[in-house]
């Protein structure tokens, strides 16, 4: 039957710490049975976890009191299972300090325990649920994940307690307002893919936002001048280790700003996240380098820059016909790393260890790379030019005294296109992180440790259209590489905009901590005119996906002022600043590979009512 009615605790488990209760007190006790010991078929020891599952308290239960009489409730807590919530009457006993473990993670209260006096079931744990210190729990039994991982449970309060940090930090000590925006909005070409949700009005729909972004620059014409919120955000995309297509971003915009007043406002907010929360000290200022910068040196816009191992460029140091062979490109640019395990380290062993990493499935991508494969080289003493006979005597020589190299370093070449920096990464960037894991992975080389913020700055405004991303819809090759609300960095980038608009810099800055960026933001557009010009002239936005904007046109007429503003990734701060592999260990209930709620079954079928109802009809 159902427990409806239960009496309320007079004392939580942990309270029993200290001070020191009286003995013979009264309580009432709130919690879940461990397992039960039996020292007797009259006398048996049971802990009871508190409801935070980080405390036990012994009870102890006998069928007789001392003068005879029978205790019911001997019997009735005998009949429950392990995990049975219950509420529990009994007496404080004082006791010896034993020196018996701690169960797990749950803390044992060893001064006191409790002596049964009634137990009352609240619910029932069934049998056929299998729980023991060793179960590992499925994705579809979410909920037994949470109960019997404290690490989970742990994340879960650190995201909390994260959160709690931004709202004061932002609104007590930079005087942001805390603003909720819409969820249901419509679809609008910003970048990504939405989701859409249809209404009971024929042909009419919805779209969940992909961002505030429109929302939170309309606050900024609206006389808000700093908004902010811990904002649900929703995009249609392939799923990684590191997105959900739903997830948490801590969302700001200013007024009357530039992106140097919401960069000092961040670094600041994430300096006391560090600090309250991992008792570490970020450096001040954070690093800053710029997109060419970052690509050039570690051939990705998220560098993890605590291994070292920067790229250098050497086609200027090669002869042609050496060029030739590590690429099929005509005037290739060619680049290079130095990778070392360790000082001295066994070129055999390098050997050993590239062969078996260039044989792998995942270094499929770099031998088919059509830009030409890595070219290899081992720097061992006790060769010809070190190892380094293909490259020329010049070449070996210019080399060597360029990286330093010792025995055991490996220095890859690399070809690709003689073109400017677009996209994220570049092969011999991605070929740089996958080797240094690998390394790591083995046992050859130490984890990298700490944290190394850094801001990436001075992005292209635009890049070249990418068939596997929606971008604007336009017709002129280019996309925003962020958004296209982002303004241009300087007068001479605004001159260039209907000149060459591929070489304009947008001032978007990019916040990156170990390899992993947790946000991005800009200054925004805030005039209509030049706005109206990105869109339609430079991206050449078809009349209908220009008409979608023209809400936010209307705003920035409006004497809409400078501002600008940022994101992060609240779901890959967290996991970050706990050192998670994925952000599915940050979040309560997170979505599979597939995009599926496994716990719910969802996303779910739509019947033939809900069809009808929505005016909708299925493909065949």
């Amino acid at each position: 039957m159902l427990e409806v009615e239960f009496p309320a605790a007079t004392h939580e488990i942990r309270d029993l710490l200290e001070p020191s209760p009286q003995k013979g007190e009264k309580v009432v006790l709130h919690g879940y049975l461990g397992a039960r010991a039996d020292l007797s078929k009259n006398l048996f020891f049971v802990p009871l976890l508190d409801k935070e599952l980080q405390h036990s308290v012994q009870i102890v239960s006998t069928a007789k009191s001392s003068n005879g009489e029978v205790r019911p409730a001997h019997e009735i807590l005998k009949a429950l299972e392990p995990n049975t919530p219950v509420a529990l009457h009994g007496l404080l006993k004082l006791r010896v300090p034993a020196a018996s473990k701690d169960l797990g993670d749950v803390k044992k209260i060893k001064t006191v325990e409790v002596e049964l006096r009634d137990v009352q079931s609240l619910n029932e744990f069934p049998k056929d649920i299998i729980a023991t210190p060793d179960t590992v729990f499925p994705p579809e039994q979410r909920h037994l994940q949470i109960r019997s991982d404290k690490h989970l449970r742990d994340a879960l309060a650190f995201r909390a307690s994260a959160a709690s940090i931004c709202r004061d930090e932002l609104s007590n000590s930079h005087g942001f307002l805390e603003v909720e925006t819409p969820l249901l909005f419509k679809s609008t070409p910003e970048g990504a893919r939405e989701f859409i949700v249809p209404t009971r009005r024929k042909g009419l729909a919805y779209a969940l936002p992909q961002s505030p972004q429109q929302f939170k620059q309309t606050l900024m014409a609206s006389g808000i001048p700093k908004y902010f919120q811990i904002a649900r955000c929703f995009r249609d995309e392939d799923m990684r280790a590191d997105r959900q297509p739903e997830f948490t971003q801590l969302d700001l915009e200013m007024s009357f700003a530039t992106g140097e007043s919401v960069m000092d406002c961040i670094e600041t907010l994430v300096r006391r996240l560090w600090k309250d929360l991992l008792q570490i000290t970020l450096p001040f200022p954070f690093l800053r380098m710029t997109y060419q910068e970052a690509m050039a040196t570690y051939g990705s816009d998220k560098p993890d820059v605590r291994f070292g191992m920067p790229i250098s460029r050497v086609d200027y140091l090669l002869p042609a016909d050496l060029i030739r062979k590590v690429s099929p490109l005509t005037g290739p640019t060619v680049e290079a790393i130095m990778f070392r395990i360790g000082d001295g380290y066994d070129p055999v062993l390098t050997r050993k260890f590239i062969s078996k990493f260039m044989d792998s499935t995942e270094a499929s991508t770099f031998n088919e790379n059509p830009e030409g494969g890595p070219g290899i080289f081992i720097y061992d003493s006790r060769k010809p030019l070190q190892g380094l006979q293909s490259l020329g005597f010049e070449a070996a020589e210019a080399m060597e005294e360029l990286f330093g190299a010792t025995d055991g370093d490996l220095i890859i070449l690399q070809a690709r296109e003689g073109a400017p920096f677009s996209g994220g990464s570049t092969q011999l960037g991605n070929l740089r992180f996958a080797l240094h894991r690998e390394a790591v992975k083995q046992g050859l080389m130490q984890p990298s440790t700490g944290f190394a913020p850094l801001w990436i700055t001075d992005f292209p405004l635009f890049s070249p259209s990418n068939a596997s991303e929606p971008g604007q819809g336009g017709k002129a090759g280019l996309a925003s590489t962020h958004h296209p609300f982002t303004s241009p960095k300087s007068s001479d980038d605004v001159d260039l905009l209907l000149s060459d608009p591929s070489k304009v810099i947008g001032e978007h800055y990019d916040l990156v901590v170990n390899g992993v960026e947790l946000g991005g933001g800009s200054r925004r557009i805030h005039d209509a005119k030049v706005q109206k010009i990105i869109m339609k002239d430079i991206l050449e936005m078809s009349p209908e996906r220009l008409a979608e904007f023209s809400h936010l046109l209307e705003v920035l007429r409006a004497g809409c002022p400078p501002h600008a503003g940022i994101a992060l990734g609240f779901d890959r701060l967290i996991t970050v600043m706990l050192g998670k592999d994925s952000v599915k260990d940050v979040i309560a209930f997170p979505k599979s590979g597939k995009g599926e709620d496994p716990l719910a079954r969802s996303p779910g079928v739509m019947s033939k009512e809900v069809l009808e109802t929505y005016h909708l009809r299925l493909r065949e």
